[in-house]
């Protein structure tokens, strides 16, 4: 995964505890930073302390009709990276950026969905109700929780879309200083109507149980609903994403006992031997390949690749949903072989 300087256009207030911040992205790195609504971005903060600290932040913004890649920050009382980019970006700030990444996206723009956020959890939501409205035919029911209309991120904008869209986008604002915390039973009144539909889930742990609690209420299983979990990085990316490659070593008949791996990537394709206890993003990044990854812990989605010949196993999956599976799909960072040839591919 490369990491690119980038420099902020903007910052923008959305709520009383919460930035928006685009970026100016140089013509010769357009290709790089495309997107799909609900992707995200990961930024380098630095730090007295280790150097740097990563941090990933989702697009609230739409490819369909924003001119520049924008994240939203929320500010945490005890989040460090979270109250420098508030305190400290400002236009023409350099920032190191890695291109765009994740799962968390929209199948199709054509597809009735259900969202349903809670607090800074909107921000993936968001880029995709903006893109499916403005670039599709698709239904949006948005179930949106909050401690208060105040602390609402996108509270204005979000009603300028109902207004725009009255027959396609439907608001379930859920505010806890009216009604308290939702419960399984208040989530599955709510959602009711809505529960046939793609659901896409985003927000603190709580919310996501209690949610996914209400939908399975009315026969929705938890392998059919999308889920983008924020949480800190145990690894810091960019450690490794902007060292110098090694060369690859060459490549022949896999060692003796070892499974022979065909990969393609970036373009390429390679063969070389798999240890059976190492997981295809190490032996990747041992090699001096360039795999893209963020999280290394199933989480980000980030290094998701193809198994097109062979037979793998994850040693964790919180990103790929049955069906994604079901189409050979499978995250580096967790997959070990199985079988003695395999054929993966990254290009997809």
């Amino acid at each position: 995964m490369r990491s690119h300087k980038i420099t902020v256009h903007a910052v923008v207030a959305e709520s009383a505890d919460a930035v928006s911040v685009s970026f100016d992205v140089p013509p010769e790195l357009t290709d790089r930073f495309r997107y799909l609504p609900g992707q995200f971005l990961t930024l380098r903060i630095p730090s007295t302390q280790t150097g740097s600290v990563a941090r990933c932040y989702s697009l609230s913004s739409s490819p369909a009709i924003d001119p520049r890649p924008t994240v939203t920050v929320k500010r945490t009382a005890d989040g460090y990276a979270s109250n420098w980019l508030c305190d400290n970006l400002a236009a023409g700030t350099a920032v190191t950026v890695l291109e765009p990444s994740g799962t968390f996206v929209a199948d199709s723009p054509a597809r009735d969905v259900l969202l349903c956020a809670a607090g800074s959890g909107i921000t993936p939501i968001m880029s995709i109700t903006k893109s499916i409205l403005h670039s599709g035919t698709g239904h949006v029911a948005l179930l949106y929780a909050n401690r208060d209309r105040e602390s609402t991120i996108f509270l204005a904008r979000l009603a300028e879309l109902a207004e725009q869209f009255p027959g396609r986008l439907m608001l379930l604002h859920w505010w806890e200083e009216d009604k308290g915390l939702p419960t399984a039973e208040d989530i599955a009144d709510i959602v009711r109507p809505y529960s046939g539909r793609d659901t896409y889930l985003c927000g603190p742990q709580g919310f996501m149980a209690v949610t996914t609690a209400g939908l399975g209420q009315l026969g929705v299983m938890p392998a059919h609903i999308r889920r983008e979990e924020y949480r800190s990085l145990d690894s810091n990316p960019f450690d490794t994403a902007s060292a110098p490659k090694a060369e690859p070593e060459s490549h022949g008949q896999a060692a003796d006992g070892q499974p022979r791996l065909v990969v393609d990537l970036d373009g390429e394709t390679h063969e070389l031997a798999w240890p059976r206890g190492t997981t295809l993003l190490q032996l990747l990044l041992d090699r001096g390949f360039d795999p893209p990854y963020v999280c290394r812990e199933s989480a980000c989605g980030t290094c998701v690749c193809s198994v097109k010949t062979g037979r793998t196993r994850m040693l964790m999956n919180e990103s790929l949903i049955d069906d994604e599976l079901e189409m050979g799909l499978t995250l580096a960072c967790q997959t070990l072989p199985e079988s003695d040839l395999l054929h993966i591919a990254f290009d997809q």
